[in-house]
């Protein structure tokens, strides 16, 4: 064989093995997405599943009505934390420990008014509320909580009302995980060049049904 064929040979070789930069970026796009989204898929299939099942029970709370359990204490606090007549002197955080210690209340206060004659200290939590109406003359007061149930509880976690700004942070994160599946998705229909087509018809129609929904059944 003569250095002239080989030499052919050889370039010919390297020309089939020479990958294109724009090749080489497509597969490495591809084979991103293709892992982002299914490792995604598995961190948050666990809150992907929450927010869809809470998404059918808060669509039917009128399933689920009727759980709530309603419960009244009665104590008292030491007289001088509500006795004052400066108001900025009650003891609200003695009150508040006192309370949650006294009757196992949970939740963070939402309200705490005071007025000539009594203090009111509301808490709020998921599917949870309680109310104390404390005499400022006798220092005696009256607390009623109220539990919702399962649902209730899941059902403001979805909202995010009364959970805390930690659970708020929760919330954001699920949505940057849905973000993130959704372009994922997309990204990976873009290299699949048998069903590129169809996958952006589906993207198209799911689109457009959404809007005539929303035009057509939505007052």
């Amino acid at each position: 064989m003569t250095n002239s064929t080989q030499g052919a040979k050889a370039s010919s070789h390297f020309k089939k093995t020479e990958k294109h930069p724009k090749a080489v970026w497509k597969k490495r796009t591809a084979s991103a997405s293709r892992w982002l989204h299914i490792y995604l898929s598995m961190l948050s299939f666990i809150i992907i599943l929450f927010f869809a099942v809470t998404g059918l029970t808060l669509n039917h709370a009128d399933w689920f009505e009727g759980k709530e359990q309603i419960k009244k204490y009665t104590g008292k606090v030491p007289l001088k934390w509500v006795n004052a007549k400066d108001t900025t002197r009650i003891a609200k955080l003695e009150i508040v420990e006192k309370l949650k210690h006294d009757n196992n209340v949970r939740g963070d206060v939402s309200d705490f008014f005071i007025d000539d004659n009594q203090c009111t200290v509301s808490f709020k939590g998921p599917g949870y509320s309680a109310d104390a109406f404390i005499d400022r003359h006798t220092a005696e007061y009256k607390l009623t909580e109220t539990r919702q149930g399962l649902v209730a509880v899941i059902n403001d976690l979805h909202k995010g009302r009364d959970a805390g700004k930690k659970w708020g942070l929760m919330i954001d994160a699920a949505s940057i995980f849905l973000t993130l599946l959704s372009i994922t998705g997309i990204v990976m229909i873009c290299f699949m060049k048998k069903k590129r087509f169809s996958g952006f018809v589906l993207v198209g129609v799911g689109t457009l049904i959404g809007y005539l929904v929303y035009h057509f059944l939505v007052p």
